[in-house]
């Protein structure tokens, strides 16, 4: 790759993301698994507060409101949720309607600045604080067409907000004009003004914090608990809890890709070396939370690729081979470049028939840790 071309991000490529999203249920595992920690919360006044880390297609946080919603069903709702990407806004904001319908007292604020500044929605420097837009969108009526309809009408500000620039040195985007966008119900603005975020009013206390896949699995540790888990971290509230999520290997996902490159290793850093960087960098505030690996049996969470009994058998479709194989190295983050040469030879289809056959399916598996505030 020359000096002018930008690095690759496996994550930009929206084909790749948008199969795995459909012929997987990854992002329904990761729901269920979130909202099991739902009954260990201790939400106080005014709000229970919910950050995701990344809301991606909004399937995730779709299904977490739904859920706070049967567990607390009089509270009001306070959620961030930081995305970068302007299609991921959009499949989000096409599932929020009917969540301000069943619980009005909502606020939920989506924004693209990176993840020390999106807790507290306050950008690092002076000139970017100045620059921050504060969108507040007021939904009008009281139906989900009518709701839905507003946001759509958000298109073109989120067009000229959402711009990125890529990074010279790393090829991660960067938000050119530091946003955020505020919903809630316009009848619920008087009840809710304790809960809706004001400029300059910073505020990073989150009862619940869902971090999955916030990361490149092959970026060190170090960044990733210095950009991401540190930061994450700091802005619980008291008993407030951290999920994270990543996936962790050890399954016929990896053995595809295994099939074509031996010695792949996309998952160096597992969850007990996070912990042990995050530990070190809290310093004496490690005193003020439980980090939490938990045993492999109940760290693990497992997703499957969608399929029929009759599409694994002694002759596996052409379509079931495709997506097997974008979902394996979609998980493993493999560059387009290498996987382009390995499907120059058709070896690739080879090696994904053969671990269907052999394992009668498709299933991956992640690892869950838990960071708690005392």
């Amino acid at each position: 790759m020359s000096s002018t071309e930008t690095p690759f991000r496996f994550y930009d490529n929206r084909q790749k993301y948008l199969q795995f999203v459909t012929t997987t249920n990854e992002k329904w595992r990761v729901a269920e698994r979130s909202a099991r920690e739902l009954s260990n919360l201790r939400p106080e006044p005014p709000a229970l507060r919910l950050f995701d880390a990344g809301i991606g297609d909004g399937t995730v946080l779709a299904y977490l409101l739904r859920a706070m919603h049967k567990e607390y069903p009089t509270i009001p709702f306070y959620v961030v949720g930081k995305e970068i990407s302007l299609e991921d806004v959009r499949l989000t904001l096409e599932k929020l309607p009917d969540r301000f319908v069943e619980h009005p007292q909502s606020v939920v604020v989506i924004t693209n600045v990176n993840y020390a500044e999106a807790p507290a929605l306050r950008p690092s420097t002076t000139e970017k604080q100045e620059r921050m837009v504060m969108e507040y969108v007021e939904l009008d009526g009281s139906d989900s067409y009518t709701y839905g309809e507003q946001l759509r009408s958000m298109e073109d500000f989120l067009v000229e907000n959402w711009a990125v620039a890529p990074s010279k040195k790393t090829g991660n985007p960067l938000y050119v004009t530091p946003t955020a966008m505020v919903i809630y119900r316009k009848d619920q603005k008087f009840a809710l003004d304790n809960v809706i975020p004001r400029r300059d009013d910073y505020k990073a206390d989150f009862d619940l914090i869902i971090a999955s896949q916030p990361w490149r699995s092959r970026t060190g540790a170090d960044f990733k608990v210095n950009k991401i888990l540190c930061p994450l971290s700091r802005s619980l509230r008291s008993h407030g809890v951290m999920l994270g999520i990543q996936s962790s290997g050890d399954d016929p996902g990896i053995e595809i890709v295994h099939g074509v490159w031996p010695d792949e290793d996309p998952f160096p850093v597992d969850r007990h070396e996070l912990l042990h960087k995050l530990h070190s960098e809290l310093g004496d505030d490690v005193r003020q939370f439980d980090l939490m690996a938990m045993p492999d049996d109940q760290s693990k969470l497992t997703y499957e690729m969608h399929t029929l009994p009759s599409e694994i058998g002694l002759s596996i479709g052409t379509s079931t081979l495709f997506a097997a194989w974008n979902a394996a190295i979609y998980v493993a983050q493999i560059e387009d470049q290498r996987a382009e040469a390995a499907a120059l030879d058709g070896s690739y289809l080879d090696a994904t028939a053969e671990v269907l056959k052999r394992r009668g399916g498709l299933w991956f598996h992640d690892e869950t840790f838990v960071v708690r505030r005392n």
